[in-house]
């Protein structure tokens, strides 16, 4: 009864823990050790995160979710907002754990995910370690009605431009007008990945404040912010 009424304080206890901030004692290939008081915590976290910490011994602070278990209680850092809440996003999605989270994280850049989602660019998210087509397809599917607004890097993406990105490396392109799926796909023929060149067809198009631009010249303003990126 006693060991019950502890365990159940512990979950009470991990669960108000939203940020952390010590010291950095090491890095490993999945995790950090933060040093708080003298109290060493265990953080899984992205690659990306992971990369950008300081040198052992110096301030860390990390925004934090947990997840309860009966055999666990495990934190998962982030070193920044953006991040943290794409986490919680793809987590929500059934069948991505933790782990896939972190994966798709750490594989695919955090101002690229909205259009990977938003281009039904299924061959990016499948990229992380433990995705596989039909998750990645789930994941597509799914986020659609989740996301409202993803503010990246100054370019918005909204729950209409991702109505259609569903399970199909194709599927992203029925939000977009002709000219927009021609230019889509005259650049993925060029080499260029389905999200990348995505993104630069909606960044020319928010630049040039021209919804009808022909697809010549959405094809020339889309490779030059392809080639400033």
């Amino acid at each position: 009864m006693l060991a019950w009424s502890l365990n159940k304080a512990a979950c009470y206890v991990v669960r108000m823990i939203a940020k952390l901030s010590g010291l950095l004692d090491s890095v490993a290939l999945d995790h950090l050790i933060l040093d708080v008081n003298g109290v060493g915590y265990l953080v899984y976290a992205s690659r990306k995160t992971l990369s950008n910490v300081p040198s052992a011994g110096e301030p860390l602070s990390l925004f934090v979710e947990t997840q309860i278990r009966e055999d666990a209680f495990n934190l998962y850092g982030f070193k920044d907002k953006a991040e943290q809440e794409w986490f919680k996003l793809l987590t929500s999605v059934q069948g991505v754990g933790a782990k896939a989270g972190l994966s798709i994280l750490s594989v695919l850049p955090i101002d690229q995910i909205g259009f990977a989602i938003a281009s039904g660019d299924k061959a990016a998210i499948t990229q992380a370690d433990g995705v596989g087509p039909k998750l990645a397809a789930r994941i597509l599917t799914e986020l659609k009605d989740k996301v409202d607004k993803i503010d990246l890097g100054g370019t918005m993406v909204k729950a209409s431009d991702m109505s259609s990105a569903a399970a199909g490396d194709q599927a992203g392109d029925k939000t977009l007008n002709s000219a927009d799926s021609d230019a889509v796909s005259a650049l993925v023929n060029l080499g260029y990945g389905r999200t990348e060149a995505y993104a630069a067809v909606r960044q020319a198009k928010d630049k040039s404040n021209d919804n009808e631009l022909e697809v010549g010249t959405l094809i020339r303003l889309a490779l030059k912010e392809l080639a400033s990126s």
